[in-house]
């Protein structure tokens, strides 16, 4: 329990840097080490999600948990005032991706509203202004992935621009993929 004061820095216990070797010595001894059923288990579940393995294994070995949503931008889906339709090629590969919640984070002028009619997509909602604070984007990103009730950890933000990378950081989601190298043939 935390006391007033207290900044939940590392932890000041005897043994504490021990056990921290200790743990991450048994993490990088096991890495390499993966049993080939897992190992197989996980390049299937990188294929069902559409992501490469190594981006897979990236976000899984930083999170700890498995992917299971995934959060587009608009602009990673590559739908503007000007062209709101979806690509096919967009389209063709969301469709292909199964087992994993899909929503989308729609900036301004476009409406959520535009974005639902594609049978692809799971939730669509308005995402933070650039001109939103940091707790502000933390807090509209959470209440839409709390909404859905998936684990912040679980979440993977798939998009175009450094402020969408801002959001995994602004919320603690699993991690960041670039639209150019998830959408990639």
């Amino acid at each position: 329990m935390s006391q007033i004061g207290h900044n939940n820095g590392p932890s000041m216990a005897a043994g504490t840097g021990w056990r921290q070797h200790c743990w991450t010595k048994a993490r990088r001894e096991l890495m390499p080490n993966l049993p080939i059923e897992i190992l197989r288990t996980r390049v299937a579940r990188a294929k069902e999600l559409g992501l490469d393995y190594k981006s897979y294994a990236s976000i899984r070995a930083t999170s700890g948990h498995d992917v299971i949503a995934f959060l587009f931008s608009s602009n990673a889906l590559r739908v503007f005032p000007k062209a709101p339709e979806m690509p096919a090629d967009r389209l063709l590969k969301l469709a292909d991706v199964t087992d994993c919640h899909r929503s989308v984070a729609v900036h301004r002028p476009l409406t959520p509203a535009a974005m639902l009619p594609n049978q692809v997509l799971d939730r669509a909602f308005q995402a933070p202004r650039f001109t939103d604070t940091w707790g502000q984007t933390r807090d509209q990103i959470l209440s839409q992935i709390q909404a859905d009730r998936l684990p912040r950890d679980g979440v993977v933000v798939i998009g175009d621009t450094s402020q969408e990378r801002a959001w995994v950081e602004a919320a603690r989601l699993a991690g960041y993929v670039s639209a150019d190298q998830f959408f990639a043939r």
